[in-house]
C-alpha cells in the first residue's frame, strides 16, 4: 500500500508539473507568408538584395525556412532579426552553396569509410567465430539490447530488394545469411549498434587496432560518423552545427592526430579530423584535404572559426599537406 500511495503521489507531481509547463506554452498562430511578402519581411529587416528576382526565385525553390539558417549569423539583433549592416542574401545563399558542397565531398569520404569499416568487421569476426556470428547472443554483452538490434537487422534484411539477397532468400533456408551479405544490406547506425554491443574481445580490439585506435574511442568515433553522415543525408545545416556527439580524444593513437588538445570535440572541425585520420588508413591516397582546401578556397568569406578550427590548424601534422 505505501509503495502505491508514493507511486501515486509521484504521479499527481507529474500531471502537475506537465500542466504548468502546457499552461506556459502558447499556440503558433503566425500567417503564412507569400514569397513576396517574404522578401519584403527580409527588406523590413534591413537585409539587402542585389537582386530581388533571383532572391524570390531561391525563396521558391528552396523555402525561407531553410535558407533562415544560413543568415541567422548576419543577425544583429537576434531577438527582433534586425540583420547587420550591409548583410545581403547573396552572402547567405554563399554560405547555403558552401554548406551544400561541403555535405557533398563528406558524403563521399564517409562511404569510403564505411564501406571498409564494414568489410573489416564481417571479415574479422567470422574469422574468429562463424559467418553467422552476429547471431550468436554469447558474443554480446546485452541481450536485450541484440534482441532489439537483430529485430532491426531482419526488418532490413527483409526489406532489402538487392540482387544477392533476393537469391540467397530464394536458395537457403537459413534466416539470414552470413554476416559477409548481411553487413551489405543493414544501415551503418545498425552496424555500430552490433559493434558496440560485443563483448570485449581479441577480434573486436583487433578491429579498433587497424586504425590505431582502442575499441572504446573507436566506438566514439563511429558515433561521430554516423552522426554527421544523417546530418548529410537529410541535407541538414552543418557547417556551423553544434554536433550532438562528443567523440573521445585518443590517448595514444598508433598514427598522426591533433596535437592541440583543446580543440572543440562538438564542432564540425574535430569531425572532419577524425574523417581524416581514418581515410589516412582506408584510402592514404586520397585528396579530402585538398578538396576542403580549394573548397575554402572558393569561399574565402567563411568563418572558419564558427565550425571550430584553430587559428593555427593549418600547422597540425595531420592537416599539413
Amino acid at each position: 500500500m505505501a509503495c502505491d500511495y508514493s507511486a501515486s503521489r509521484q504521479n499527481s507531481a507529474l500531471r502537475v508539473i506537465l500542466l504548468f509547463f502546457t499552461a506556459m506554452a502558447i499556440p503558433y498562430i503566425k500567417p503564412h507568408l507569400s514569397y513576396v511578402a517574404q522578401l519584403e519581411l527580409l527588406k523590413s529587416r534591413r537585409m539587402q538584395f542585389a537582386d530581388e528576382t533571383k532572391a524570390l526565385h531561391l525563396l521558391e525553390k528552396i523555402g525561407y525556412y531553410r535558407l533562415s539558417g544560413y543568415w541567422y549569423p548576419l543577425l544583429a539583433d537576434k531577438g527582433n532579426h534586425i540583420f547587420k549592416t550591409n548583410a545581403s542574401f547573396e552572402t547567405a545563399f554563399n554560405l547555403y552553396k558552401f554548406d551544400r558542397e561541403l555535405r557533398k565531398i563528406i558524403t563521399a569520404e564517409i562511404e569510403k569509410i564505411e564501406i571498409a569499416i564494414r568489410a573489416k568487421i564481417s571479415h574479422e569476426l567470422s574469422m574468429a567465430y562463424n559467418p553467422f556470428w552476429i547471431e550468436d547472443f554469447s558474443l554480446f554483452s546485452s541481450a536485450q539490447n541484440h534482441r532489439e538490434t537483430l529485430n532491426k537487422v531482419r526488418e532490413e534484411y527483409a526489406r532489402s530488394t538487392a540482387d544477392f539477397a533476393t537469391a540467397f532468400k530464394n536458395k537457403y533456408s537459413n534466416p539470414l545469411p552470413p554476416s559477409f551479405m548481411l553487413l551489405e544490406v543493414v544501415s551503418f547506425g545498425v552496424l555500430l549498434r552490433l559493434y558496440n554491443n560485443l563483448l570485449s574481445s581479441k577480434a573486436k580490439k583487433d578491429i579498433a587496432e587497424t586504425f590505431g585506435l582502442s575499441d572504446t574511442v573507436f566506438v566514439s568515433w563511429l558515433h561521430s560518423v554516423v552522426s554527421i553522415r544523417n546530418v548529410c543525408a537529410h541535407h541538414e545545416r552543418l557547417w556551423n552545427k553544434k554536433l550532438r556527439i562528443q567523440p573521445l580524444f585518443p590517448r595514444k593513437p598508433r598514427q598522426v592526430w591533433l596535437t592541440n588538445n583543446s580543440v572543440n570535440n562538438n564542432r564540425l572541425f574535430y569531425a572532419l579530423s577524425i574523417i581524416l585520420y581514418l581515410l589516412n588508413t582506408v584510402n592514404p591516397k586520397h585528396s579530402f584535404k585538398q578538396k576542403l582546401c580549394d573548397l575554402f578556397a572558393k569561399y574565402p568569406n567563411v568563418d572558419k572559426a564558427a565550425m571550430g578550427f584553430p587559428a593555427d590548424w593549418e600547422n597540425e601534422p595531420l592537416w599539413k599537406t
